[in-house]
């Protein structure tokens, strides 16, 4: 592996735990500057704030529709 490659699978493991915060960030109810705030908390600090926004869990879970 070069050190190109690597460089590509970092970005992509970074964008990829972007996307799980905000896909999780959808499930929980709150105000929308609370949403902004989280999600570009989670954006500044790359490889810590994905984690830290789903163990934080911000918010109140939405209900489930049919359960």
């Amino acid at each position: 592996m070069t050190a190109e490659t690597i460089r590509i699978f970092l970005v992509g493991c970074l964008v990829s735990m972007y996307g799980l915060s905000l896909c999780y960030l959808r499930q929980r109810r709150m105000t929308w500057s609370a949403y902004a705030f989280w999600g570009i908390f989670a954006l500044l600090i790359p490889a810590l704030g994905p984690f830290l926004v789903i163990l934080l869990q911000p918010g109140r879970p939405t209900t489930q529709k049919g359960s």
